[in-house]
């Protein structure tokens, strides 16, 4: 039997019962008591069982225990509907907040929806439905329409329209064709789809998120943290205080009496129960996180998402990030050797990189790999590769290669520096260079607009690129600093010293997709991963994932933060003035138990609704 039919079922039989108690002049004592007391039983019998379990185990301060004590009491002073009605409200407390947080949880549960139940393993002239677990590296599937991706993978036959929703929060299919990428969780809408799997589906994309949504909850906040040890300080003081209620006043004051002032202490306790901040804070973390999952933005953990909305300084990296990361090939000069050849011995000294420059080199090239034909492979981070193709000996890469090298790199003419300029040398000489373009993402622009008036105080560019190409693109976007031409560990040292410079009580993020990001994301208050062409080690590394690759996300991300902060205030300044004022109402004698019920179970219910307010947060920017 559901929880939720249990407990409807026992506020209706109780409240019968109690109806019944109430309005049926018996003229028998014991009869009255013995209705009132099934009515209790049945309404609340399972939170004096809960208490009695705490108390065995060594917690005896809780909401159990609290009620139980207080209605007991209630009983002993024969106040039996008061008692029964606690119990009653309480349980219409926990109904609704159970309904709250099951609504919750079924918007973060919704992303497990993603979860392929198959995948169409092909052998030999049939297709064999096996678990996504059951498929290795180098397996063909296929993918029929409408089902969904249930691995990464390489498009060796067919052309379709995907479904990525889930994964981006945006509705619009993207269009691929053989020799592209699939990522698993997206839904193949229209074609059929021949794919060579790349990743077990622990490490696939769908995995991944799955590992991080299930392992969300485990991060807490500070504020989380916080209610959790007010909540065990808070109890035995207001039980002491109940108490002290209860007995000092009949002892001191020459017109009290025990029963008045008891009846005063029980109401203090059903008002204390500190359930409305234990409860709707948790609550409203969960729920911010599932807003944020809801427009394509993954976060580990109440504690990343509280310190989103505590951000002074946001650094990037350029490329893959504020740009496309998709490179091509602009233009081919050769010096002593033609253009035709001099890509054909690049191609061939990048292709076991993985740098999106490699691709676009490759690419450009357009012609199939004679790997037999690479003899020697030698990459330096930062810098290029050293290669031997045949008898040639190559050397592919930035300025500082050629200087390591000691050759003179040209006098290339500005109106030529249009992009990245890759040199090459053939047995130690200068014998031309390559010309890359990337193009700056759409919404990069605005996204930098949008931090400043988020009131970001400051705004970074960190990138291994020329200081010509770093300060055109800063320029174009508006970003504040721009550091360019770094190697890895100049990133880290740079990004050290803003470290540094933030304020104490500030938070600084940086964003970026490449695995010579990964060192900075894990040292950066938050690290914020882009999850599409991200890197496996910068998407482990991060603390916030961006499944769309937009940077505009992240002005989401701060916006669900900052709302989500704005309503686990709310809950706790209304509970606590709310709390406090009944409070002192009940100790001067001023509110009743059934006030005291209100200002508990009434204020838990409205706290636990103002939190699912976080589950409707939507995307900011158009």
């Amino acid at each position: 039997m559901k929880k939720q039919t249990k407990r409807i079922l026992q506020i209706s039989f109780g409240s019968i019962l109690m109806l019944i108690g109430n309005y049926l002049d018996t003229g028998n004592h014991w009869l009255t008591f013995g209705i009132y007391m099934v009515s209790y039983i049945i309404a609340g019998g399972d939170i004096v069982l809960t208490a009695i379990r705490y108390v065995i185990s060594g917690q005896v301060f809780n909401e159990s225990f609290l009620m139980t004590v207080a209605t007991i009491g209630a009983f002993a002073i024969g106040e039996y509907p008061e008692g029964v009605a606690v119990m009653l409200f309480y349980k219409v407390g926990e109904l609704l907040q159970s309904y709250a947080v099951d609504k919750s949880r079924k918007s973060i549960s919704g992303l497990m929806d993603m979860r392929p139940d198959y995948a169409n393993l092909v052998s030999g002239e049939d297709l064999i439905k096996v678990e996504p677990e059951a498929v290795k590296i180098g397996d063909i599937i296929k993918i029929l329409p409408g089902e969904r991706v249930p691995l990464d993978g390489l498009i060796l036959e067919g052309s379709s329209s995907l479904d990525t929703s889930a994964l981006t929060g945006e509705s619009l299919p993207r269009d691929v064709y053989s020799g592209g990428e699939v990522l698993s969780g997206c839904i193949n809408i229209n074609g059929l789809l021949t794919v060579e799997v790349t990743r077990e589906f622990e490490n696939s994309t769908v995995g991944k998120i799955l590992d991080l949504v299930e392992n969300a909850a485990v991060k807490k906040a500070k504020t989380e943290n916080f209610i959790t040890k007010f909540a065990k300080f808070y109890t035995p003081v207001v039980v002491a205080l109940a108490a002290l209620i209860s007995i000092l006043p009949p002892l001191l004051l020459t017109d009290a009496t025990f029963n008045e002032w008891i009846y005063r202490g029980l109401t203090f306790l059903v008002i204390s129960c500190p359930c409305a901040l234990v409860v709707s804070v948790p609550l409203s973390f969960f729920g911010g996180i599932g807003g944020a999952s809801k427009n394509g933005i993954l976060i580990k953990g109440g504690n990343y998402l509280e310190a989103m909305s505590q951000l002074e300084t946001v650094v990037f990296d350029k490329t893959g990030t504020l740009t496309k990361g998709v490179f091509t090939v602009q233009k081919i000069v050769g010096m002593g050797i033609n253009d035709e050849k001099l890509l054909e011995l690049a191609a061939y000294a990048e292709y076991y990189s993985n740098h999106p420059i490699s691709a676009s080199i490759i690419k450009a090239y357009g012609q199939e790999i004679d790997i037999s034909r690479i003899v020697e492979i030698e990459e330096f981070a930062g810098l290029g590769i050293k290669a031997q193709i045949d008898e040639t000996r190559i050397a592919i890469g930035n300025a500082r290669l050629m200087e390591r090298l000691m050759l003179d790199t040209p006098q290339i003419p500005p109106d030529e520096i249009i992009g990245t300029i890759i040199h090459v040398a053939i047995d130690n000489v200068y014998s031309g260079y390559i010309v890359i373009a990337d193009e700056i993402k759409a919404d990069s622009k605005v996204t930098i607009n949008m931090l400043k008036e988020a009131e970001i105080k400051k705004t970074v560019m960190l990138t291994g690129d020329t200081a010509v190409i770093g300060e055109e693109v800063g320029k174009e976007i508006g970003i504040d600093f721009v550091y360019s031409a770094l190697l890895p560990g100049d990133k880290v040292e740079k990004f050290e010293q803003l470290l540094l410079e933030k304020s104490p009580k500030k938070k600084l993020a940086y964003v970026g997709d490449g695995i010579n990001d990964a060192p900075v994301l894990a040292r950066a208050d938050v690290g914020i991963a882009m999850g599409g062409l991200g890197s496996d080690a910068a998407i482990e590394a991060a603390d916030v994932v961006i499944m769309s690759d937009e940077p505009s996300k992240l002005i989401d991300g701060i916006k669900i933060s900052k709302k989500t902060l704005s309503i686990v205030k709310q809950n706790i300044y209304f509970t606590l003035i709310v709390k406090f004022s009944v409070l002192t109402l009940a100790a001067l004698g001023f509110a009743s138990m059934w006030a005291g019920v209100m200002a508990d179970v009434g204020v838990t219910v409205i706290a636990v609704l103002n939190s699912v307010r976080t589950l409707g947060i939507k995307s900011q920017v158009q």
